[in-house]
């Protein structure tokens, strides 16, 4: 019988992949009981390691044509600057993803728009706005031959 942390890891492995499992099923597929198998699932979401559970959506049936990834230099090196700049990117609706990263620039955003005129209004009437940021530069997504964010 394999160790209790390879029987969690497989778990984890299963839900990320197929969060609507049924216990039973994900029991079966783990050789635990299904009281012991749920069980093992509430102790990992009390602990943390399951933070949610979450839909994947079709981005071409919800009218979303358009993806990038943009990185953002800022002018300021200053928390006031960064909370200022993240304060914008959680009520920019476009912007799926605001990553604080290392390197030359400050940010990495996940953008997505149902077109390039709407992304363009996003570049200039948001990001073109913001007083702290210095550089833009956007990487247009042309397809995503492996994609596991669920």
């Amino acid at each position: 019988m394999p160790h209790q942390g390879a029987i969690n890891t497989q778990i984890l492995q299963i839900l990320s992949t197929d969060g609507r499992i049924s216990n039973l099923h994900l029991a079966e597929r783990v050789a635990l009981s299904p009281s012991a198998c749920l069980r093992r699932v509430q102790e990992m979401e009390r602990a943390g390691l399951i933070k949610g559970y979450r839909a994947v959506l079709d981005p071409v049936a919800l009218g979303i044509g358009f993806t990038a990834y943009v990185t953002v230099g800022l002018n300021e090196h200053t928390k006031a600057a960064q909370r200022a700049f993240e304060r914008a990117m959680d009520a920019a609706p476009e912007v799926i993803e605001c990553h604080n990263v290392t390197g030359a620039v400050e940010y990495l955003l996940r953008v997505e728009a149902p077109d390039l005129a709407r992304y363009k209004d996003f570049h200039t009437e948001v990001l073109g706005t913001l007083p702290q940021v210095t550089a833009i530069t956007t990487y247009v997504v042309m397809g995503s031959p492996k994609d596991q964010r669920a």
